[in-house]
């Protein structure tokens, strides 16, 4: 591997009697085509044998002397990426463009579609149909026991079906919309940043 940037090289422990180094890890962490890493995907990069507390103990060093730096998200996952000096808050520029990704329906285009020539967007979209028609299926189970009529009416299945399947999607997003501008409002007005926390 490459040698180290001057400034971490001065930071580490060189300690050879461990099973897994500082520098390895700091190694692996450059190395890779990624800018940041949970614990267990610098672990399966690693030796296979090091176990995953070892790893979050060289981590957690490796924090302690600013080589590296986290971010801890809402689902307990902590991302680990080294801390360059010339770095922003929260990740590297690197970092911001890899989680600024595209997801498979963002790449699905028409064309695609008619060619079926994206097996991701496409298996995105099937399966996105399916929970959506167990969504539809559930929504008329309740409207049958409310005896209520469906809110779009045509003498079309398909265009009634495409209607009622529209409107239950609007629904479902105005309703992701305003619970988490209530999550947002809540955690901001506890003084907390909505989001993530972040660890040195």
């Amino acid at each position: 591997m490459a040698s180290l940037p001057p400034w971490i090289d001065t930071r580490i422990d060189d300690d050879l009697n461990r099973k897994l180094t500082q520098r390895h890890v700091v190694e692996t962490m450059l190395a890779a085509d990624r800018p940041y890493f949970s614990a267990e995907q610098i672990r399966a990069r690693v030796r296979p044998d090091v176990s995953k507390e070892t790893v979050r103990l060289r981590l957690n060093e490796l924090l302690e002397i600013d080589v590296i730096a986290a971010d801890t998200y809402p689902e307990s996952i902590t991302l680990y990426y080294v801390n360059h000096p010339e770095s922003q808050w929260p990740l590297t520029p690197e970092g911001k463009d890899a989680l600024s990704y595209e997801t498979p329906l963002d790449t699905l285009s028409v064309g695609d579609f008619v060619r079926l020539r994206n097996p991701a967007g496409l298996r995105t979209l099937v399966l996105a149909g399916f929970q959506l028609s167990l969504v539809l299926f559930a929504v008329g189970i309740v409207a049958s026991l409310l005896a209520s009529d469906p809110i779009v009416r045509s003498s079309n299945a398909y265009w009634e079906a495409a209607g009622n399947l529209f409107v239950v999607c609007f629904v479902l997003l105005l309703a992701e919309r305003i619970v988490r501008k209530l999550r947002n409002d809540g955690v901001t007005s506890a003084g907390v940043l909505p989001g993530r926390t972040r660890s040195n």
